[in-house]
Formats: structure tokens, sequence, C-alpha cells
């Protein structure tokens, strides 16, 4: 009588998907990584109009003074005295970061002059008014 041999089918039939999955998660991390996130004040303000406006990549922090005194800042309306304490916490969590002040051609100087006195004061060196550079003079 002849003994049978017990053979084990070792073949593997498909496809390994383990490099496919690495390359996808190195893709999905680079593109997390590399993203830039489009940041609003959280407030719709009519910029005032400058032939000598340029356009620059930094400025990360956005404050929004609105033609009736409100201040906007990451989609928040906060009062004068909270401005320093949240521009220092942002500040201090990504400390290459400048401020933008998206001012109302409505409002009050005054104003504009106290958040950028209270940005200073938040230790930010680096601040800028934006304006509508595509309007012109007017």
């Amino acid at each position: 009588m002849k003994a049978k041999r017990h053979i084990e089918e070792n073949d593997e039939h498909g496809i390994d998907l383990a490099p496919m999955l690495d390359f996808v998660m190195n893709l999905l991390i680079f593109f997390i990584i590399t993203t830039s996130f489009v940041k609003d004040p959280g407030a719709v303000v009519v910029q005032a109009k400058a032939e000598t406006a340029e356009y620059r990549e930094t400025g990360n922090i956005l404050i929004a003074v609105r033609e009736n005194g409100e201040i906007w800042l990451d989609r928040h309306q906060v009062d004068l005295r909270e401005v320093r304490a949240a521009v220092e916490r942002m500040h201090v969590e990504r400390p290459e970061d400048t401020v933008v002040i998206i001012a109302d051609k409505a409002s009050k100087a005054g104003i504009v002059a106290k958040v950028m006195d209270e940005v200073l004061l938040a230790g930010v060196k680096y601040q800028s008014i934006a304006a509508d550079p595509n309007a012109g003079a007017g």
C-alpha cells in the first residue's frame, strides 16, 4: 500500500497589496503636510482700495475689523480685550506666522490702531493691513 503524501500548496494566488498601501499612505501624509488651508476671519468686510498694495504669501493670523467696530478673529467675534490673548495663543503655536488686519474701509482708524497695538503687545512684530489691489485708488 502506497502512502499518500500530503502536499501543501503554498502558492500564493493574488496581488500583494502592502506596497500599494504604503504608497497611498505616503501620498496622504504628503498632501496633509503640504496643504495650505485657507483661513478667513469670519466676517465680510469691504477693503479699502490701494494702487500700491502688494500681494504677500505670509499672513496666517487674520483679524477683521468691521464698519460697526466688531472685531473678528478665527471666525469668532472677539472683544478688543481678548485680541492680545488670542493672538498670543496662536503665535505660540506657530511663531513664524504674521498678522493681517482686514479693516473695512468704513471702520474707524482708532479701533484699527488699538487692534494693531494689541497685536504688538502679543509679541507679533510683523503685521500688515489688507487692501484691494485690483480696484485702484478711489
